[in-house]
């Protein structure tokens, strides 16, 4: 497996590949979700590249850029044992200088939930993926459900953008007992993460009035309401695939979301139904 630390040598390598290329970016400290993602793309592709990179732009003031957990040596390990033929990891300074061109997410969708309570947040995302993509040229990119807003936001920017490149959006994977994983899950007290529990409680509760004939989208989110036990609920929202918001629920065209504070830790989590 090869290691690249600057986009010069990245790009170098990429000339020499022919094939399909996946292409799997994350924030490192790697759990069963980013393995998913990777496994996925060793399989549908002839060479699989995965990033780690903890992107600063992406962070608001205040959040936990400083802390983000960082396992370099185990996440490298990870890689090679999935079959990842290399890896980018780069400094800031490596793909950021001081008068960067800037990238904006959209004025709308880019600053409706995830995009309002952490303004900007979604402008250094696209950023970032807009290079690693201009980097990689995968044929294929891989990114999970759970960031469901994200995951709209790249494949908006992949069809504005006209960029070559295929979204592979990726199932949310989940503990056994239900907990959407995480690299931040590791913030959780034993206490707190039997309370993040009732976010995927709450998620499955409204599957089963959904089942039932429930279809008015705040009777839903009420309900669901009473099952969460969690320190400040940022929101609950059901949309469509386009992120517009939804008076009734449209089986099969719909996603709930919600993002709640638990104890320090800020969760996000969803259902596509």
């Amino acid at each position: 497996m090869r290691e690249f630390t600057t986009p010069q040598a990245l790009q170098t390598f990429r000339r020499s590949l022919t094939g399909s290329i996946g292409f799997v970016p994350t924030m490192g400290a790697l759990h069963n979700g980013h393995i998913s993602l990777i496994k996925e793309s060793v399989a549908h592709n002839d060479h699989t590249i995965v990033s780690i990179f903890v992107n600063p732009t992406q962070f608001l003031e205040g959040e936990d850029l400083d802390k983000y957990p960082r396992k370099i040596e185990a996440d490298l390990k990870i890689c090679e044992m999935a079959g990842v033929e290399a890896v980018f990891m780069p400094t800031t300074d490596a793909v950021y200088n001081p008068d960067e061109m800037r990238f904006l997410a959209p004025r709308v969708k880019g600053y409706i939930l995830e995009g309002y309570h952490r303004p900007g947040h979604f402008d250094g995302m696209l950023q970032i993926v807009l290079k690693l993509l201009n980097l990689v040229r995968p044929t294929r990119a891989y990114f999970g459900k759970k960031d469901a807003q994200q995951l709209y936001l790249i494949q908006k920017m992949v069809h504005d953008l006209y960029l070559d490149t295929e979204i592979v959006p990726c199932e949310i994977v989940r503990e056994e007992d239900g907990l959407a994983l995480s690299s931040r899950n590791i913030y959780l007290s034993d206490s707190d993460r039997i309370r993040a529990l009732t976010l995927s409680k709450a998620l499955k509760h409204a599957t089963h009035l959904i089942i039932s004939g429930e279809r008015k989208s705040e009777a839903i989110i009420q309900e669901m309401k009473q099952v969460l036990n969690v320190d400040k609920l940022d929101y609950i929202a059901i949309v469509d695939r386009n992120f517009d918001r939804l008076e009734e629920v449209i089986v099969k065209e719909s996603i709930i979301l919600i993002a709640a504070w638990v104890g320090g830790t800020r969760l996000i989590d969803n259902i596509w139904v």
